[in-house]
């Protein structure tokens, strides 16, 4: 079995290494170092959490022991597609090289540029940066990139989802052509295939497992489910991740919540906090602060649930996340991938739980496509309660307030459908009696009481005149019944 001893790494890394708890080196680990120390270009195909960090760390830093930086011009470059896999690798960087005298600048958002231009000015031997911030710094005059000795492109696959090849390109393009490139990723998409061979010399290729393959060390399901009406879709597709939640109980010591829009994040991170889940959001719209804040607490364990966009889906180094909830099906089959690969890290076990609406079927058919198996269908832990308690259901029917809707309805439906009875004609006939005689009384009567009947002195009824009929009305009635 091969060790980190048998790599040629430097002593001082190698030191490090062994105070960091590592002896053996994973499979893109041992496959890509001897390579990138022998300065050949790498290309790296492996899945998320297999260690792709430490592949290019350890024979950078290496490589870097001999040799000094000058002012603006960095020695390596380091291109990641988020600020959080930037900070992941500076964090990498750091726990390597604490034997070896080298320097080190991240460019990143969110950061003041007064601050990252210092580090510059000074020269670093190393620079991790997002593409974007790294030409905003080029452009200013401030960085150039005539020195840089080996590039590394991480995450090449998610540059592509957030639109940064045409960012990469221009890089490879302003660094000599003599530099080493160590390139990463996930999967091959064609247009990933395309830059390797455009930018690439007779790259040694590492592919420690099929493209967008899922780690065997997790256990799968979805959970299909539908609404019973569209505008509870997003209320009841949240009642049912809690249930899922908490059908999970203490297995579930803490996880992530995937949603594909940053709003959706919010509302979730929200509507857990509500029912008393420990819950925070972080996406790409929040500030840099609130988002290191946010991951230091669930790395260190204050924080249970980290309800997240695809922004974390990449550079998430934290090896004990037990479960991943994929509250919406991903738009990108890859991107399925990479949010599951947050759990069942360096051989531990994980789960991964998707929620999947009538709409997202065409996504997961092409999720299952990619990955070249079916996802277990789990049942709805809503419906199974709906199951359990039907008896109960049964009993609440009988309460007042739904009997008395029913008579009310059966009372309108006995005036309309039943057969008349021989009471019924005779009632008819008074009604159509008194018609005519309340047509006869006057209209517009300010009495408050002209709805009562009231005897005339003949002894004929006057109707809807009420207690104070005039005198003369009396009268006319009696001369009537007289005539």
């Amino acid at each position: 079995m091969t060790k980190f001893t048998d790599l040629n790494l430097n002593p001082k890394v190698l030191k490090a290494v062994v105070e960091a708890g590592y002896e053996t080196p994973t499979p893109i680990q041992a496959g890509a170092i001897p390579p990138a120390l022998e300065g050949k270009d790498v290309l790296g195909i492996a899945q998320t959490g297999t260690g792709k960090t430490a592949s290019f760390t350890l024979p950078l830093i290496t490589q870097l022991a001999r040799g000094r930086a000058r002012a603006r011009m960095p020695r390596s470059l380091v291109l990641c597609p988020t600020r959080e896999l930037a900070a992941q690798v500076a964090e990498n960087f750091d726990t390597y090289a604490k034997y070896v005298k080298l320097t080190k600048a991240l460019l990143i958002g969110g950061v003041s540029f007064k601050e990252q231009d210092l580090l510059i000015d000074k020269g670093v031997d190393v620079l991790i940066a997002t593409p974007g911030r790294l030409l905003d710094h080029f452009e200013r005059g401030k960085l150039i990139l005539n020195d840089v000795k080996v590039m590394v492109v991480d995450e090449a696959d998610r540059m592509l989802d957030m639109g940064f090849i045409p960012d990469i390109e221009r890089i490879f393009g302003l660094t000599p052509f003599t530099r080493q490139t160590l390139f990463f990723s996930a999967t091959m998409a064609p247009e990933i295939e395309r830059i390797t061979n455009t930018f690439l010399s007779a790259p040694e290729r590492i592919e420690v497992a099929r493209q967008a393959t899922t780690s065997e060390t997790i256990e799968q399901g979805v959970v299909m489910f539908k609404a019973s009406r569209r505008d509870r879709e997003g209320a009841e597709k949240r009642k049912v991740l809690r249930a899922i939640i908490d059908g999970e109980g203490e297995r579930c010591t803490n996880a992530i919540v995937f949603c594909n829009r940053k709003v959706d994040v919010d509302i979730v991170a929200k509507s857990l906090k509500k029912y008393g889940y420990d819950a925070a959001p972080i996406h790409g719209d929040l500030d840099q602060s609130q988002r290191t804040r946010t991951l230091d607490g669930f790395r260190e364990g204050s924080l249970r649930f980290l309800v997240a966009s695809d922004v974390a889906a990449r550079g998430l180094d934290v090896p004990s996340v037990s479960h991943v909830f994929n509250f919406d099906v991903p738009s990108h089959a890859e991107d399925y991938v990479h949010r599951i690969g947050r759990t069942g890290r360096a051989g531990r076990d994980g789960k991964a739980v998707m929620i999947c609406v009538p709409k997202d079927e065409k996504n997961l058919d092409d999720i299952e496509a990619l990955v070249q198996r079916e996802i277990p269908r789990l049942a709805n832990p809503l419906q199974s309660e709906t199951r359990a308690e039907a008896p109960a259901a049964e009993v609440e029917a009988n309460t007042d307030e739904k009997p008395k809707r029913t008579r009310s309805r059966s009372r309108k439906k006995d005036d309309v459908d039943a057969p008349k009875t021989q009471e019924q004609p005779a009632a008819e006939t008074a009604t159509a009696e008194e018609k005519p005689k309340r047509s006869r009384g006057r209209r517009g009567s300010g009495s408050k009481d002209a709805g009562s009947d009231k005897p005339d002195r003949g002894g004929n009824k006057v109707v809807g005149l009420g207690d104070h009929t005039p005198e003369f009305i009396g009268l006319s009635f009696k001369e009537r019944s007289a005539g």
